[in-house]
């Protein structure tokens, strides 16, 4: 049986804040934000809007695009490390809005490798027979535990949601490998304390090395070779990294998802905004083969070699 994503779709905010905007807060330009992560402008929700209601609205999207109704759903996973409350879990808050009573329901905390480490526990639910329909949600409300005055953080984290439903697809499609991975020694580099607190410095060179060993792990997990790759979908946190990952593959650089000019850093949403952003835009087509890449606070990381298709 080959598990896939069935059905996708993202809800990001209204509202826009360029680095013209941030320019007059902080001690920062454009130019310098642009030059150093690529990012020209995130989406930041308002105040009545909680983690839990774009989670609804991506899900909620995501259903009717794998043509299931929510009763269909067995399990939801929610990867955030921003909900609403510590308890119930999104996960928990979703389910009854989307009257998804037959599901499980969870959350789990692996920060930006969140997506990775949800669509992997889904698809082993579904590959043993246990579930037939799983869906996994990224989102984030990071701009309610970002420190407004770090120029260093501020500028480099929006808000937004990413959901998709894993099911049984046709033969030769779906996830083809996958690798998922911790090193609980970096924690120190990137956690919360309130406020996000970050090692720059570090969290790059891990983040460039783990991108690409991973890359190249999951590719040859797959039995193929760096020229059979269609398309890498690197976790959007900054255009340094991610260009290294796509050197490490020896990929044209049309062939790299590139959103955090638009979003910034959506930590666990950013991967499944961008395979949106991308399907819209003809990027992304059944039969491809692709890449899919994150790291995270922990530090974690995850990447996923699949075939498009359902």
């Amino acid at each position: 049986m080959g598990v896939g994503i069935i059905g996708i779709n993202r809800f990001t905010p209204e509202k826009v804040v360029t680095n013209q905007d941030l320019e007059k807060i902080l001690d920062t330009s454009d130019e310098w934000i642009r030059t150093r992560t690529g990012i020209e402008e995130r989406r930041i929700a308002d105040d009545d809007t909680n983690t839990s209601d774009m989670a609804y609205e991506a899900a909620r999207k995501a259903i009717q695009d794998a043509g299931i109704t929510p009763e269909q759903l067995d399990l939801i996973i929610v990867a955030t490390v921003t909900p609403d409350h510590p308890f119930p879990s999104v996960a928990c808050m979703i389910q009854e809005r989307l009257e998804a009573k037959n599901a499980a329901a969870m959350d789990i905390g692996a920060a930006c490798a969140g997506f990775m480490y949800g669509i992997i526990t889904g698809k082993q639910f579904i590959e043993t027979g246990t579930y037939k329909h799983v869906l996994v949600v990224g989102v984030e409300k990071l701009s309610k535990i970002v420190d407004w005055s770090d120029r260093n953080t501020a500028v480099l984290f929006g808000d937004g949601a990413g959901a998709a439903v894993l099911g049984e697809v046709s033969e030769g499609r779906g996830i083809l490998s996958f690798e998922l991975g911790a090193d609980g020694t970096g924690a120190k580099h990137l956690y919360q304390d309130e406020h996000i607190i970050m090692n720059g410095r570090e969290v790059f060179k891990f983040a460039v090395r783990q991108m690409g060993e991973s890359s190249v792990n999951v590719i040859e997990k797959a039995g193929l070779n760096r020229d059979d790759v269609d398309y890498l979908i690197p976790h959007q946190a900054n255009i340094r990294i991610m260009e290294a990952s796509r050197e490490r593959l020896e990929l044209p650089v049309e062939k790299m998802s590139k959103t955090v000019n638009k979003y910034g850093n959506t930590s666990a949403a950013s991967i499944p905004i961008s395979i949106v952003e991308d399907i819209e835009a003809g990027k992304i087509k059944d039969d491809d083969v692709i890449v899919m890449v994150g790291f995270g606070g922990g530090l974690t990381w995850g990447a996923i070699c699949i075939k498009w298709g359902r």
